[in-house]
């Protein structure tokens, strides 16, 4: 197929209502790799979305740019696909054009930038990401059945260590100058040595239990039962009815939530426990949004001993408002709909 055939699949496929990367799947699908490249189906089918009907090119006014011609955009943008990491001058110095003639042609025509790569926990396998989607679809099924039900009845919680001192990342360290004054000086810091472990457990309507594992110890599965007796006991006296209406916990699959002896605490309290996919902190609320707030607020602070650790802890989650955990637990279905949307795979920030 030639190029203005690919267009008429592309502006066919985009009033069907097809997005863009549906279309480019299909291309693959059944041109392998002939088909265009994701970019040119993305360009042409943003221009098909806002009402273009013509197939061929933009003419153009006088002498065409040698340099941003149709053809040298694709090579530019071939070499792109071939070598991701490939640079500005490396295309210049292949297609025989100027360092901005290239910049032009990747920035406006193709509208690629280039970023650095987004640390994720591991390298998903196909089984992990399959697990990831069927995970989310079950538990937003069961959100939606009754949105007020569920976020009445779920409790989540995990482990964390917190530091005695975390230095503050550059990010936060930012701070205003007048133009031409040196630019200040953040030296490099590792955290503390001295740290402890928190267990904190929460709802929509706040903190239920906040256990601090005692210095020397290790998280086994027999402490984890403990906690959860606790936790049970709590819920109790702080959330009355909540245990008659049946508690929903959403805790990841670690080593000591699975063990035996923590599996039949958690049958003994009545809980039923939530499915959570391994590897998958972006779905998990503790990590994606409790502990990165609490961890920013107390980044950059000093404190001498663990009970002011704990006392800076504990503070900070009493002074958070009801709005906040119910943020947190309503965040789910927006990550369960994002895990869906893109097949299981780690969802972006």
């Amino acid at each position: 197929m030639n190029k203005i055939e690919y267009r008429a699949v592309i502006k066919f496929l985009t009033k069907e209502g097809k997005n863009a990367k549906e279309i480019h799947d299909r291309l693959v699908a059944v041109y392998n790799d002939t088909a265009p490249s994701y970019a040119t189906v993305t360009r042409w089918h943003k221009e098909f979305r806002h009402g273009r009907e013509s197939l061929e090119d933009d003419p153009r006014v006088g002498r065409p740019s040698e340099a941003t011609s149709e053809d040298m955009v694709d090579r530019v943008e071939a070499m792109i696909m071939e070598n991701r990491r490939v640079k500005v001058e490396e295309i210049s110095l292949e297609t025989g054009i100027s360092h901005g003639s290239v910049c032009t042609i990747i920035h406006h025509h193709l509208g690629m930038s280039k970023v650095s790569a987004r640390w994720v926990p591991r390298k998903l396998s196909p089984h992990d990401r399959l697990q990831r989607r069927t995970s989310s679809e079950e538990l937003l099924t069961l959100y939606n059945a009754d949105p007020a039900g569920f976020e009445s009845r779920v409790v989540t919680g995990d482990e964390t260590w917190v530091h005695h001192w975390d230095p503050e990342t550059k990010l936060e360290s930012m701070t205003w100058k007048h133009k031409g004054s040196p630019t200040p000086l953040k030296f490099r810091t590792q955290p503390s040595a001295g740290k402890i472990m928190a267990t904190i457990f929460w709802d929509a309507e706040g903190v239920l239990l906040v256990d601090f594992l005692p210095r020397g110890s290790t998280i086994t599965g027999e402490y984890y039962a403990g906690v959860l007796g606790h936790l049970r006991d709590s819920i109790r006296q702080k959330r009355r009815g909540k245990l008659t209406r049946g508690v929903l916990l959403l805790h990841d699959n670690a080593p000591v939530h699975k063990a035996r002896r923590a599996q039949a605490a958690l049958k003994d309290c009545g809980f039923e426990q939530l499915n959570h996919p391994p590897y998958s902190p972006d779905l998990a609320p503790s990590d994606y949004f409790l502990f990165r707030q609490l961890k920013s607020s107390l980044r950059g602070r000093r404190f001498h001993d663990d009970d002011e650790v704990k006392e800076a802890v504990t503070t900070w989650l009493e002074e958070q408002l009801k709005s906040f955990w119910l943020a947190g637990i309503q965040s789910l279905r927006d990550k369960w709909n994002k895990c869906i949307q893109v097949k299981g795979d780690y969802i972006e920030k």
